[in-house]
């Protein structure tokens, strides 16, 4: 009887070893403990990382910058062995990976799963997400806006959480259209100690979308590819999003497709989707003209904020299951790209045409089964055929994904740009970029192009605090001389298709379109004659 008894305590304590351990209170978010009807503040993300610190030797902590409001704002690396430096990181010989939540504050699913996927990796069940990779988390971006909750921000998600930050950081900026103009304190962080310090292989940006009603639990996008190498873009989108939807769907039990917008106006049911523009403003694109991969993660604002959780948290998840795995071809994958951009240059500068205005075109391949909620046609008062939303999930044959984008105007790329040493503020911006400036030690005569610029046009409404410009011209053939303390930018450099689509006059989100030639064209009188770029291109280097 006894030996029957000890038979049964040692399979039930068997059975309780198998089972996951509790977890202490310190290590339960806030959204949990409040029944998803909270999220957390600043200081329990500050409050919850040093728990994790305390408890695990593979984690190093760090900042990314300070926000407006003096805010530091958490960087953590979690490494096994520990990682305290990119040089270490290096050394190592694997893959860095970068995840970060709250760059919209009211979108906070992000910020919550990145401090339970990290307890996860360092105390849990995940701790072999830290084989081949190295993990960069950013949990709370936007650090300011946060904590200025209230209820009513986010209608979409029906006042789950029941409160929320707002969207803008607190100088008033859209944090996801500030990667070229980076006026931001948290973007200059961002670039300064993150994608030019540790240089991720993959950025993953955590959103919520904001209302329309299709069948997914998560929508995905990679960054798009228009003016960048296209190997990057080509593994995401035909490699990591086909694996990481099959493996979402078996073990959290979500439904997973491409990012996309569609409008009943067009009728019913829909025969496309449009995704949001190639701009390198936003980061998760920008990635791809640094040669990197990226991607949009955009939960579902109609389902209840547990839901949205278990979404982000398996795509998360997923993603680094599948890098984990194919680190080393990531690696391969993105530093091949960089010496094609590279090549490119050396090899076809003055030859080839790359494009800087895209138009959106749909991809060759359409999504033979579209998930969305169905809708239902009526008449209304005024006689006119309306469609209100049902309940029911459908699939929708054959939709045209409206997610590519064609040159519709192209200029030829350069072996090199010089500029006056007047243009020091330009200058001090690319290199902030990570693009690299050199000056001139002695005076030097160069063939090449230059830009004349016959109207500057601004934008009637504002954007992010500008009125965006753009510019008509054409190039010309010239010799100029620059003298010496001018600067050259030489174009077989790694971040060679970021410095163009920034430098290029024509191109739509460079540094024209924001503004930072403005005062120079107008004190030059642009409004009543035509007027040099002061950017020159050449395409040689001799």
């Amino acid at each position: 009887m006894k030996r029957i008894l000890f038979v049964l305590i040692y399979c039930f304590s068997l059975q309780i070893t198998a089972q996951q351990k509790p977890w202490p209170n310190e290590l339960i978010t806030v959204p949990v403990k409040s029944n998803y009807q909270k999220t957390s503040t600043y200081a329990d993300v500050i409050s919850y990382i040093n728990e994790l610190q305390e408890r695990s030797d593979l984690l190093h902590l760090e900042y990314l910058g300070t926000s407006k409001e003096d805010k530091n704002i958490p960087l953590v690396v979690l490494a096994n062995p520990k990682i305290s430096n990119p040089e270490e990181a290096k050394a190592s010989g694997k893959a860095i990976l970068y995840v970060q939540g709250n760059i919209h504050a009211g979108e906070v699913e992000g910020k919550e799963i990145v401090l339970q996927l990290m307890r996860d990796i360092l105390l849990g069940d995940k701790k072999h997400l830290l084989e081949n990779q190295i993990l960069v988390f950013a949990p709370i971006y936007n650090t300011d806006s946060n904590d200025k909750m209230k209820k009513g921000r986010r209608p979409s998600q029906e006042d789950s959480p029941v409160e929320v930050g707002i969207r803008a950081n607190s100088q008033g900026l859209d944090l996801n259209r500030d990667g070229i103009k980076m006026e931001a304190f948290e973007t200059k962080g961002l670039m300064k100690n993150v994608l030019n310090k540790w240089q991720p292989e993959l950025l993953v940006d955590l959103h919520t979308t904001n209302g329309t009603w299709h069948g997914y639990g998560i929508t995905y996008a990679p960054s798009y590819h228009y003016a960048g190498e296209k190997a990057p873009y080509d593994f995401t989108w035909d490699v990591l999003f086909p694996e990481v939807t099959k493996n979402i769907d078996k073990n959290y039990k979500v439904k997973i497709g491409p990012y996309g917008y569609y409008s009943t106006r067009q009728g019913w049911p829909p025969t496309s989707i449009y995704t949001y523009n190639h701009h390198p403003r936003y980061l998760v694109n920008q990635m791809g003209l640094r040669n990197k991969m990226g991607i949009l993660s955009e939960s579902f604002a109609h389902d209840r904020f547990y839901e949205r959780m278990n979404g982000t948290y398996g795509f998360v998840a997923e993603i680094l299951e599948f890098t984990n795995k194919n680190a080393k071809k990531i690696m391969h994958i993105n530093q091949q790209a960089e010496k094609d951009a590279i090549n490119n240059v050396l090899n076809n500068a003055g030859k080839v045409q790359k494009g800087v205005r895209f138009k959106m075109v749909a991809l060759e391949k359409k999504i033979p089964n579209y998930r969305t909620y169905d809708y239902i046609p009526y008449i209304n008062d005024k006689g006119k055929k309306r469609y209100i939303r049902s309940g029911k999930i459908i699939d929708v044959k054959n939709v045209s994904n409206l997610s590519k984008f064609d040159p519709i105007v192209s200029t030829t790329l350069p072996r090199a740009y010089y500029l006056p040493k007047s243009m020091k503020f330009i200058v001090d911006h690319l290199k902030q970029q990570g693009i690299k400036v050199t000056q001139l030690k002695r005076r030097k005569r160069v063939q090449g192009e230059e830009f004349m610029i016959e109207e500057l046009k601004n934008s009637r409404r504002k954007f992010e605090g500008h009125y965006m410009a753009s510019v008509k011209g054409k190039y010309v053939s010239t010799k100029k001389t620059f003298k010496k303390g001018d600067y050259m930018i030489d174009m077989a450099q790694p971040l060679t298709n970021l410095a163009f689509y920034m430098l290029e006059p024509q191109s739509d989100d460079g540094l024209v379109t924001w503004n930072f030639f403005d005062a120079y064209l107008k004190q030059k009188g642009v409004a009543s004659k035509t007027v040099a770029y002061p950017v020159f291109k050449s395409y040689s280097m001799k």
